[in-house]
């Protein structure tokens, strides 16, 4: 692949070539980026690479792409970007990494390593500025460590708890060439295997699972970071647990599972909320118990007796008293719970009892005479994509409707900004999303302010030709603000209303993406049909009310089953 002169045993190559095949030994399909002047040897050499690489339109785009593909893969994203702003504008999407788990690994282009620390031009101390984002981050000062930092890198960025990597690189050390020793291979990790304390703490953890009367499952996206969604779903039924998920655990169980609750948390199940409130024992598995699960820590499953599986010690016992645990991936745990029988026991009427909690207050909506309702949208894209397309989101109010209201059928559908809550985030994880799964419907739910935060990237969806659906969810208004300024703020509406926008039709059309209007006299779903039958990328405008709630909702530092909109 690589054009390399012969020397006896060694090859001649040059930084950037070592890189590169370092990339292609790590098996990368896709790489995202932007070049620039201390990436130019690098970008040199991609144009002989045995992979795709992928022009986003800014580095933000380019991190966000990159979560997107590994959201959805689970394999680690890729970007490139040069140094100093390049570095800078995707800290963001490194963050946003960071706090979802998400494995990524980032290379970051750097000036000579004889300018470092003279303030050159677009010299940035990346490394410093990124510890607190990053598992690790290494700076290249030697061709000849290159090859095994990008291996450590990719190792760590898929051990233990996943994230992202940085690897910053000098442009002169990217310019060198030099001798390496053939061949290069790349370690595979073995297997993991439980130790006998984590096979005891889990045993522990059976044990006061068969003496629970009213128990409860948690499932959070450690599950299915872990490709151990069907092993939860069995161990779920073995025990004849109700389960809750988290945002980002969402697919986990199929929606319609009669042990599946829904999601927990601010803006979570009427049921998902009770059963926390009510139950005696709840099991965590792979959810980190983070602010929007639970709003008050002291009024949080005030019954229960809680077990926590997590692959980050850190997080055990780090916001909710934890009584017993275990430190181990979810996959692993859950293939050794799964081996052991359950003993014979009724749950019947706790199963009974969160059911009918599921009846009584479901997840509704009331029609508006002129203007279709966001909820009625997403269920209408549901059906017309049998609930199995990947299905991304902006950050807001129409991230907890997608959540509420799409039929989710499998780990790993939902690619969302969680833990930051990056606006801007979906048009790019969109990009990165269809190029994990190609063949599969994605559709991204955006609203108007995300949508402009990085509608740059919507010039990658027509230069690739990628078939992505928007369906961008127009109140005109930066809508889950707004809606916490009318609940806490006395409906001071500061700068939070739009008063002008511009026309997507317009903004579509300077781009090549087709567009259309959905309007409450359509017939919804026969149209939405005749747009996702079309192999294009499509921006679908929905003018939806302006003041429409996400409910139920919990106020900050209220109980979960203090829940406001229930009525």
């Amino acid at each position: 692949m690589l054009a390399k002169q012969s020397d006896g045993e060694q090859n001649r190559i040059s930084g950037a070539e070592s890189l590169i095949q370092s990339l292609v030994d790590h098996n990368v399909e896709v790489l995202f980026g932007y070049p620039g002047g201390a990436v130019l040897p690098i970008y040199d050499t991609f144009y002989t690479s045995a992979f795709r690489n992928i022009l986003t339109r800014h580095e933000q785009g380019a991190a966000h792409a990159a979560e997107g593909y590994a959201k959805v893969t689970g394999k680690t994203g890729v970007i490139c970007v040069t140094s100093g702003p390049g570095a800078s504008n995707a800290i963001t999407g490194i963050a946003d990494a960071m706090m979802d788990s998400t494995p990524m690994v980032v290379l970051t282009g750097q000036v000579s390593t004889e300018s470092i620390g003279t303030h050159a031009f677009q010299e940035l101390d990346v490394i410093s500025m990124t510890k607190v984002v990053t598992k690790e981050n290494f700076q290249v000062i030697n061709s000849f460590e290159l090859s095994k930092t990008l291996d450590r890198a990719f190792e760590v960025a898929q051990s233990g708890r996943k994230g992202p990597v940085l690897v910053d690189l000098p442009k002169d050390v990217m310019a060198a060439v030099y001798s390496e020793e053939l061949p290069t291979k790349v370690v595979k990790s073995e297997k993991l295997k439980l130790s006998a304390e984590q096979k005891n703490q889990l045993n522990t953890i059976l044990v006061k699972l068969r003496q629970a009367k009213k128990p409860l499952l948690l499932l959070g996206a450690g599950v299915g970071a872990a490709d151990a969604g069907l092993l939860a779903a069995e161990f779920s039924y073995q025990w004849q647990v109700p389960v809750v998920s988290t945002l980002l655990g969402l697919g986990v169980l199929k929606n319609d599972d009669p042990l599946f609750l829904g999601m927990g948390g601010m803006h979570g199940s009427y049921a998902a909320n009770m059963a926390f409130q009510e139950c005696d024992f709840l099991l965590n598995i792979g959810s980190r118990f983070d602010d929007r699960l639970v709003p008050n820590v002291e009024k949080f499953a005030p019954y229960a007796e809680v077990a926590h599986v997590d692959i980050d010690p850190q997080e055990i016992g780090r916001i909710v008293h934890t009584k017993y645990s275990a430190t181990v991936d979810a996959g692993l745990a859950l293939e050794y719970m799964t081996s052991i029988p359950a003993e014979s026991r009724s749950t019947r009427k706790w199963l009974e009892r969160t059911q009918k909690n599921e009846t009584r207050h479901p997840f509704k909506y009331d029609q508006d005479e002129d203007l279709l309702k966001p909820q009625e949208v997403i269920e209408a894209v549901g059906k017309v994509t049998h609930g199995q397309a990947t299905v991304v989101t902006d950050v807001g109010q129409h991230q907890m409707w997608a959540a509420q209201f799409y039929p989710f059928h499998y780990p790993r559908q939902l690619v969302t900004s969680g833990g930051l809550g990056t606006m801007g985030f979906g048009l790019p994880a969109a990009i990165g999303a269809k190029y994990a799964d190609p063949d599969k419907d994605v559709v991204l739910f955006v609203g108007d302010g995300g949508l402009q935060m990085t509608s740059e990237e919507l010039e990658v969806l027509a230069a690739e030709k990628l078939n992505i659906k928007i369906v961008l969810l127009n109140n005109k208004t930066l809508g889950m603000v707004r809606q916490w300024q009318d609940e806490f703020y006395d409906q001071r509406r500061s700068q939070t209303v739009f008063s002008h926008q511009p026309d997507f039709e317009k903004l579509a059309g300077a781009y090549g993406v087709s567009y259309y209007d959905l309007n409450k006299t359509d017939d919804l779903e026969s149209k939405l049909q005749k747009i996702f039958d079309k192999d294009e990328p499509a921006l679908v405008n929905v003018k939806i009310p302006s003041l429409e709630q996400v409910y139920p909702m919990i106020a900050p530092g209220c109980s979960n089953d203090d829940m406001l909109g229930l009525d």
